[in-house]
């Protein structure tokens, strides 16, 4: 859906200056194009202020002579906040409107599987009962899907992949803006979820959509039951997680990691190729890849180790 910027404006409280342009979408600064909308409301995110191709940009009057001409500023005191009020603008519109998916050949599909529009199946795909298949979905041949799993719309999902029982693909990201008042404004998550080929999903797991862009969970990778992977996430390939692993949003996994039972990540952080993460180890910051870390915060494993003992040395000896 596109909009004239004059009545993105309106409908947000917004006034502007500049060509009435069209907007068909909103991204972050990096990643906008001339006829997307974007939003500033972090300083460590200034240096983007010049590059940004976005047609229009949520900002402050204090940083707005920083972008460039192409990009008409909105000022506001409350960039983040009106964010969430545009992206209400751009959401998916849901009914309950079924339509048979465009089906490859020698796919399995019960009965009681339910699709929206759209959909597109590759060759060999197998649903079991119960599932539930959103608008504009792909799913790429040899992939099964196991009984009661739901796939949100716009989700992309490769070739042999493996879904089990439970898991939600493509939910609402947790995002929302703050009043003055401390209301909650929800952020509207209009991206979607993309689960590369050879991907399996154990039971009762999430995986977020993005806020915009998309939440990956690159080839090759297992994850355990009871994993929550939030919004804007990238898991890296040939990623092992076992059960109960959270993930923050917009955390940043390299490939081969591992991470153990009920160990986390705080969210806008990157962990490098071939981490280990000890069960319940808490990630705080971004990661050196090749290691192995433990603890909350995670710190390498060996002066985990050291500093356990020197614990234990101390109590022992009161």
């Amino acid at each position: 859906m596109t909009y004239k910027l004059s009545k993105i404006a309106e409908k947000i409280g917004v006034s502007y200056e500049g060509s009435d342009i069209d907007i068909d979408g909103i991204h972050t600064l990096a990643e906008a194009t001339p006829s997307q909308l974007s939003f500033f409301n972090d300083s460590k995110y200034a240096l983007l202020l010049p590059e940004t191709k976005a047609g229009a940009v949520l900002i402050d009057a204090e940083h707005a002579k920083m972008l460039p001409v192409s990009s008409i500023a909105l000022i506001t005191e409350e960039p983040y906040l009106k964010l969430a009020l545009a992206s209400k603008l751009f959401a998916h519109t849901l009914s309950t409107v079924t339509q048979e998916p465009k089906r490859g050949e020698h796919c399995d599909i019960d009965d009681s599987v339910r699709f929206g529009t759209g959909v597109v199946l590759g060759d060999n795909v197998t649903i079991l009962a119960g599932s539930y298949i959103g608008d504009n979905v792909t799913i790429g041949s040899g992939t099964l899907i196991h009984p009661n799993v739901t796939i949100y719309h716009g989700c992309k999902v490769a070739e042999r992949c493996i879904i089990h029982s439970g898991t939600v693909i493509g939910c609402d990201g947790y995002g929302f803006a703050h009043t003055k008042h401390g209301e909650h404004v929800k952020i509207y998550q209009n991206g979607n979820v993309v689960i590369e080929e050879d991907v399996e999903i154990g039971a009762n797991c999430t995986v977020d959509r993005a806020v915009f862009g998309s939440t990956t969970i690159r080839k090759g990778s297992k994850l355990d039951n009871l994993i929550q992977i939030a919004h804007n996430c990238d898991v890296g390939a040939h990623t092992l997680m076992a059960a109960q692993v959270g993930l923050a949003g917009s955390s940043r996994l390299g490939r081969n990691v591992v991470m153990g039972g009920q160990s986390a990540t705080a969210g806008h952080l990157e962990v490098g190729d071939f981490t280990t993460i000890a069960g319940k180890a808490g990630v705080t910051k971004s990661l050196d890849g090749g290691k192995t870390y433990a603890g909350f915060p995670a710190i390498e494993i060996r002066l985990w180790r050291k500093m356990q003992a020197a614990l234990m040395r101390l109590v022992k000896n009161r």
